[in-house]
């Protein structure tokens, strides 16, 4: 199966996501991708795979999370949601000859992916969503894409400052999420609750202890209240982020691999990352290596 790379495509993607942060979206003329492209997309892939129905289709549905600033966050107000997750969606979509504007955000928390694979509901789950050999026997990850660590967000005033410090707390995290069993393994008490922000109102009430899960996450958390929350303790964990597809279609393992390799080597993988995750001051890291679809 020959892939296609569209690079004008992922540019442009780019560059409207580049416009967009700056309040300037450009003109609707400057939007979407060309008929032509999305045919010649559609050409490059074989028939009957999962691919190629989407690129003729002119459309993919991808479940991303709302409520992590600088993953995938979307406010009331908000068209569409933003974060790294949204742009390594772009890219992929791109690849397929699909716009921005038509492609189908789906909110998706951590309780829910897998059955949102499973039945269809969405064609990828892009949602910091960890790499695992259990989540591997019931839909397919390829990645990792970007690779992050656990770790704590607490109050300002808080005690805690080392993992040890967690035994016999009480941390908040996601139903469903890893991050929950990492934090029993430590000695506290895990709570779950459906969103990353009900955790965070959790901590800001005092309710709980301490909050857990990716760094990167928790960053974007403190970000928004300087003041009253900090990020401790060194990551305790290695969280590795994978694109979730159906377990009924593996030839998107290698489709999407290929596709987010190239990103990496020609720029636009550190770009996206520049326009979402790099906001908070930290520095592009370099790409991980992706696994081998088996």
């Amino acid at each position: 199966m020959r892939l296609t790379r569209l690079k004008v495509a992922a540019a442009a993607v780019l560059v409207a996501s580049t416009l967009a942060a700056c309040g300037d979206a450009g003109s609707d003329d400057d939007k979407g991708i060309d008929v032509d492209v999305q045919e010649d997309a559609a050409a490059e892939f074989d028939e009957g795979t999962r691919m190629r129905e989407l690129a003729d289709g002119g459309t993919i549905k991808i479940g991303v999370k709302y409520d992590q600033p600088g993953i995938g966050f979307k406010g009331a107000t908000d068209d569409q949601p933003v974060g790294f997750d949204p742009e390594i969606g772009k890219i992929l979509a791109a690849d397929l000859g699909i716009a921005p504007e038509d492609i189908t955000w789906v909110e998706t928390i951590s309780a829910n992916r897998e059955a949102f694979l499973q039945k269809g509901e969405v064609d990828l789950v892009i949602a910091s969503y960890s790499i695992t050999d259990e989540r591997r026997q019931v839909v397919g990850q390829a990645g990792p894409y970007y690779v992050t660590g656990q770790q704590l967000l607490v109050k300002s005033d808080s005690k805690i400052e080392t993992i040890e410090d967690v035994k016999g707390t009480e941390v908040c995290s996601v139903t469903g999420s890893t991050s929950l069993s990492n934090i029993e393994a430590e000695g506290a008490t895990p709570r779950g609750f459906d969103t990353y922000s009900e955790c965070v109102e959790q901590v800001l009430n005092g309710t709980v202890d301490a909050m857990t899960t990716d760094g990167a996450i928790l960053l974007g958390y403190a970000a928004e209240h300087p003041d009253e929350l900090k990020v401790v303790v060194d990551p305790f964990s290695t969280e590795r982020y994978g694109v979730g597809y159906s377990i009924d279609h593996p030839e998107m393992c290698e489709w999407i691999t290929e596709t987010i390799e190239e990103a990496q080597e020609d720029g636009d993988w550190a770009k996206a990352f520049e326009l979402t995750l790099g906001k908070s001051g930290v520095d592009t890291p370099e790409p991980p290596e992706m696994d081998a679809c088996s």
